[in-house]
């Protein structure tokens, strides 16, 4: 018997493992998500340990595979911050963005939620954990890299 995944009634993954043994509250993660998202997907339990690794998604059966699609898709969601329109000063900051997928409006608790992304990139997370990234702060207009720099 090989590893299957199904959801049980609270939308939560459960990992069936190879001895039969059931685990509840699995989590799937890319291992190295930005250097190689298609290689391998970790399936980590509800205590943040690894109970398995998955070589490749095509390894796995079309509903589990299916339901690792979903849940990464909704772990990765990261919209890209094109333009910053308004961001406060004060703590927590209140920033209004323009991104790939609309603008919105978001907090963001404190400055420790702004941190690097690569050589020239920064990742914001706000009070609901959604990540959103600015890949070249270089690439901003001025105003946007202005009140940027306010944080950073």
């Amino acid at each position: 018997m090989s590893a299957r995944l199904r959801e049980d009634a609270f939308g939560r993954l459960v990992l069936t493992l190879p001895s039969g043994e059931e685990v509840a509250g699995v989590q799937p993660v890319r291992p190295w998500p930005l250097s190689a998202p298609g290689e391998g997907v970790s399936l980590v339990g509800p205590q943040g340990h690894e109970l398995l690794l998955v070589p490749a998604l095509s390894g796995l059966d079309a509903e589990s595979r299916a339901l690792v699609e979903r849940a990464l898709a909704r772990r990765e969601f990261m919209p890209l911050i094109r333009q910053v329109l308004a961001a406060s000063d004060s703590e927590p900051s209140d920033w209004h963005v323009l991104t790939d997928r609309g603008e919105v409006r978001f907090l963001l608790p404190s400055e420790d939620h702004i941190r690097p992304f690569g050589e020239h990139g920064v990742l914001l997370s706000d009070e609901h954990g959604v990540r959103y990234r600015i890949e070249d702060v270089r690439a901003l207009d001025a105003r946007s890299r202005k009140l940027l720099s306010r944080h950073v």
